[in-house]
């Protein structure tokens, strides 16, 4: 009788039964590595490539299942948000061409550390891993780094057992308070100091302002909505007295206070976007208006070395509302003189401090929750040093340029009145002038619908085509007929409420199956 075979161990859900050793066959000799083009430093990489030659040391290399201490940052996937846009260069439905609008650059953030660096960390750190923006590979959901830290579901930074707040655990010193230089150690001292007087160095950004999510993307860096902690720290923030009022208004209706915080990279070898901003916040500096966008504060984010920009948070551009036209919004009359009525009293406040801004459009006219339109994006605005001052270079978006632009020498502070011209008539037909044949002129093109406008709209948008030497200033513009009867700013409001349900039956014709 053959023998029985062992009985089965049915309690070890682990364990295989037992088998003979294998002869395993001869393998071939492993392939050498390739390394994609995708994970090589960019050219512009102030580092230089890793060597492919050096063979990876241990101790410089953990394990394939070991969790990196610094991971890439990620962006969470989000549906677009239309109806969020507080930054300059933002594109939108109702903008023109690609080719005359200026570029949309993801651009990357911070520096990489070498092995020692990472090595000595593992060493010392024992507190939540601080994630480093643009380690040796990018992260591969995102193109570009976020300002929210990256974390395990379920945990905070902030929150975390042992750890008392990120920047505190970051730039807790022996001498306190902390100087600019003690903060900005090295190349990051350098680069921020030409912006030293506009920095706010006293406060770490992410102690104040929570809940960053990314709203928009714009030429010189991405925008986020935050909200300002509920903190009894709030006063040691260096805030322009209405933005503090403002504030104030806000938590005092028991509502939360959102803002919008503009990310711009910091990088060793510096950028040309600093050199534009300092020059910006030189020439705003000072002014407060009601219908200018402003930059409230700048702050150093040392977790990312970047800066963070505060301003106002708006509800949409002038441009997403025109957009909608098409889909069955109504642009009256009154709603246009409300919103050119706007506009005027931003270049009459720029023209009294004789600041030409030279990119008036329906882009860079953003609109608040209270329904008010303000001017932003200050970035070809001059100073002018005196009445009849001219300037030659060219700037801007073809449709909104005053003629006398592209012919020669030209008075700065005219240009904006025909470019305020050019963005009422557009709101008048759902598209800038001259965009649907591509032939510029000195006149407006007819309107496709004259009889649906005013005889005072028709003089309004006259005056603003008018030669240079004869066209009036945003003082005289303010006088006439046509802005007399403007429409409250609850019409306004009623306006977006009706753009936000306009796009939330378009979103949902996409949705169905």
């Amino acid at each position: 009788m053959p023998p029985l075979p062992p009985p089965l161990n049915h309690n070890a859900q682990n364990s295989r039964p037992s088998s003979p050793p294998l002869s395993l066959p001869d393998l071939p000799p492993p392939q050498p590595l390739h390394i994609s083009s995708s994970t090589q430093p960019s050219p512009s990489s102030p580092y230089p490539p890793p060597s492919s030659q050096l063979p990876p040391t241990p101790s410089s290399h953990p394990p394939h299942n070991e969790q990196p201490l610094y991971p890439a940052p990620t962006t969470p996937p989000r549906r677009p948000a239309p109806n969020l846009y507080v930054m300059n260069g933002i594109g939108s439905p109702g903008s023109p061409p690609p080719a005359y609008m200026p570029p949309i650059n993801g651009t990357g953030y911070g520096y990489s550390k070498d092995e020692k660096e990472k090595e000595q960390d593992r060493k010392t750190s024992s507190m939540v891993p601080v994630p480093r923006a643009a380690t040796s590979a990018p992260s591969p959901t995102s193109s570009k780094p976020s300002p929210i830290p990256s974390v395990s579901p379920g945990t905070s930074l902030h929150s975390t057992k042992g750890a008392t707040g990120l920047s505190r655990t970051l730039t807790t010193s022996s001498i306190s308070p902390l100087s600019p230089y003690q903060r900005y150690r090295g190349w990051q001292h350098e680069v921020v100091k030409p912006l030293e007087e506009f920095i706010d160095e006293a406060v770490d950004p992410r102690d104040y302002y929570l809940d960053l999510q990314e709203i928009a993307e714009g030429e010189s860096g991405s925008v986020f909505s935050a909200r300002l902690a509920s903190s009894d720290k709030i006063h040691k923030l260096k805030l322009p007295p209405l933005t503090k009022a403002r504030d104030a208004e806000e938590r005092g209706s028991n509502k939360p206070t959102l803002v919008a915080i503009k990310n711009i990279p910091i990088l060793p070898s510096g950028s040309p976007k600093l050199v534009d901003l300092r020059r910006e916040l030189k020439l705003m500096k000072g002014l407060w208006n009601s219908n200018i966008l402003g930059m409230d504060a700048v702050y150093v984010d040392l977790v990312e070395d970047s800066l963070w920009i505060r301003m106002e948070l708006m509800e949409r551009s002038l441009a997403d509302v025109v957009a909608l036209v098409p889909e069955g919004l109504v642009l009256l009359d009154r709603m246009i003189a409300r919103f050119a009525n706007d506009i005027l009293l931003a270049l009459d406040y720029l023209r009294k401090h004789r600041i030409a801004h030279r990119d008036v459009r329906s882009d860079n006219l953003l609109l608040n929750s209270h329904g008010i339109l303000k001017l932003a994006d200050f970035t070809h605005a001059i100073q002018v040093p005196s009445e009849g001052s001219e300037c030659s270079d060219v700037v801007g978006v073809v449709y909104w340029q005053a003629p006398e632009m592209r012919s020669g020498p030209y008075d700065p502070l005219k240009v904006d009145i025909w470019s305020l011209g050019a963005t009422v008539w557009e709101m008048a037909q759902a598209e800038p002038p001259f965009s649907a044949n591509h032939q510029l002129a000195s006149r407006w093109p007819p309107l496709t619908n004259p009889n649906n406008f005013s005889p005072s709209f028709h003089d309004f948008l006259r005056l603003c085509s008018e030669p240079a030497a004869t066209r009036p200033d945003a003082g005289d513009l303010m006088k006439k007929s046509f802005l007399q009867n403007v429409c409250g700013r609850p019409v306004i409001q009623q306006l977006l409420s009706r753009c936000t349900q306009i796009e939330t039956d378009m979103q949902a014709v996409e949705d169905e199956p």
